[in-house]
């Protein structure tokens, strides 16, 4: 493939990845102003940014499938055009349940996304580049958190929240036009040599929901028993994947590479313990220390920014040196942030705070480049479509949890209706048990990411896809055109 069809398709990609964090950063600043409108509890509150990653969850695994066998390009543009529909409509929403069907819309076209943007990247990036590729399209994402609580802020502050949806709309429109006129013609797929698994994919869809729904119900008997229901239906959908002749998820994977486990469950930890982050510094900084939109916004750039700058940097380093230390380091950071956190007051200075942010930025964005590119390049290419998925499937699900323990700890701490100024002091408390419980999980993925078994250094053969990542088995080979 030549080198301008690499950069177009790097570029679409990593504007997508940028405006879908864009919308996600802008949101948490505008959740008061939501609030204020729509006069909604703090748990309702919640849902607005967890509706989105729950149907980005639940359709994920499918979608990989999908993909591999019918065209990642076909999947990804309709995925763009359908986001760019469901993100203008939100904006004209007149009532929050209509807000919510429209985020869980716009949460199904992500998973079209999300399922397929790190493998149309490493399908058209040979070896050699493929971690720096990968570390611009993750910087993507992270400057969109940066520009978006400052811009977002701006937004909200002088024309309202809605205008927010109007101008990522017209942004995705753009973006849209583009990537169709120039990746119509170029598609990957897999001989339709395999059937798509309707059951397994109903089940897993229906299974995820039922967990993800049920931690933002606990303490309550609902939220028990739909976790127990999930776990059930999980238990089924692995068996029903080990007999399957054609899995929407191939259950060796996980069973005989060692890489591939072990570096998705860093990440399924890694997002666990970050996502909600944004949400409750946004809302401490607003309802805690009285800042404006704008001026919450401006406390959480810097750390942002190091995100954006530092994931290139951290892409590179993956060409050549081992991402499991790159990764382990990064999340090591990360623990010590959220740690800080857990004790944070009503007077704790702004300094101090931006400090931890950037500590936290740094820790996000050496984690996020090269726990991809391993993912990544460690299965055949012929199951692309199910790694980036499956990577998208833990990031996502990782956000839910994440939302889901925020939400339950202000549930039991605040309670179920809306914050009030009274609220405030037990709001604090909540945040300080959520990052606690946040830092804990990361030690977790620090060890997760270390057990995994050695990658090979930078240049040098790779053995068996079944035991470590083998970047030199996708061939640089041009796409079929279609």
């Amino acid at each position: 493939m030549d080198r301008k069809m690499q950069n177009t398709i790097l570029a679409v990609t990593a504007v997508t990845g940028f405006l879908a964090t864009f919308m996600a950063s802008s949101i948490n600043i505008a959740l008061p102003l939501i609030e204020e409108e729509f006069r909604l509890s703090a748990v309702m509150l919640g849902w607005i940014s967890t509706s989105f990653v729950l149907s980005t969850g639940a359709v994920l695994m499918a979608v990989g499938r999908i993909a591999d066998l019918y065209g990642r390009t076909l999947i990804y543009l309709i995925g763009l055009a359908s986001f760019t529909v469901f993100t203008f409509a939100s904006a004209f929403a007149p009532s929050v349940e209509v807000l919510l069907v429209m985020r869980v819309l716009q949460g199904l076209a992500s998973g079209l996304l999300f399922a397929t943007h790190h493998a149309l990247v490493t399908l058209s990036h040979p070896p050699e580049v493929r971690g720096r590729a990968l570390g611009l399209q993750v910087s993507g994402v992270y400057l969109g958190m940066t520009v978006g609580p400052v811009l977002g802020g701006v937004i909200v502050r002088n024309t309202g929240w809605r205008v927010l949806f109007v101008v990522v709309g017209a942004a995705c429109l753009v973006n849209c036009v583009v990537a169709v006129w120039k990746l119509r013609k170029t598609e990957w797929r897999e001989p339709k040599t395999a059937r798509f698994d309707v059951f397994g994919s109903v089940v897993w869809a229906l299974a995820l929901s039922a967990l993800l729904l049920g931690f933002t119900r606990l303490p309550g008997v609902s939220g028990v028993v739909l976790i127990v229901v999930s776990v059930l239906g999980l238990a089924l959908f692995f068996w029903r994947e080990t007999r399957a002749a054609d899995p929407i998820l191939s259950v060796d994977l996980f069973l005989r590479n060692r890489v591939f486990a072990f570096s998705n469950l860093a990440a399924l930890i890694n997002y666990s313990a970050t996502f909600a982050m944004t949400f409750l510094m946004s809302l401490y900084l607003q309802y805690n220390r009285g800042l404006d939109a704008q001026e919450a916004g401006l406390i959480l750039v810097p750390g942002l920014f190091l995100q954006a700058a530092l994931s290139i940097v951290a892409g590179r380093m993956a060409d050549r040196l081992p991402s499991r230390i790159i990764a382990s380091v990064g999340m090591s950071l990360t623990v010590l942030g959220l740690f800080a956190f857990a004790f944070l007051t009503e007077t704790t200075p702004y300094w101090y705070i931006i400090t931890i942010l950037c500590v936290l930025g740094i820790g996000f964005a050496l984690f996020a480049s090269p726990i991809a590119n391993t993912i990544m390049g460690s299965v055949e290419k012929r199951r692309l479509g199910t790694a980036s998925a499956t990577l998208a499937t833990m990031r996502v699900t990782g956000q839910n949890l994440s939302m889901g323990v925020a939400t339950l700890v202000l549930a039991v701490i605040v309670g179920r209706h809306e914050i009030e100024v009274v609220d405030y002091p037990n709001f604090l408390t909540s945040m300080r048990i959520s990052f606690a419980i946040f830092a804990a999980l990361c030690v977790l993925g620090v060890a997760a990411s270390l057990v995994r078994s050695r990658e090979p250094e930078a240049g040098a053969p790779a053995a068996s896809n079944a035991a470590r990542p083998d970047d030199r088995a996708l061939p640089a080979d041009p796409p079929s055109t279609s």
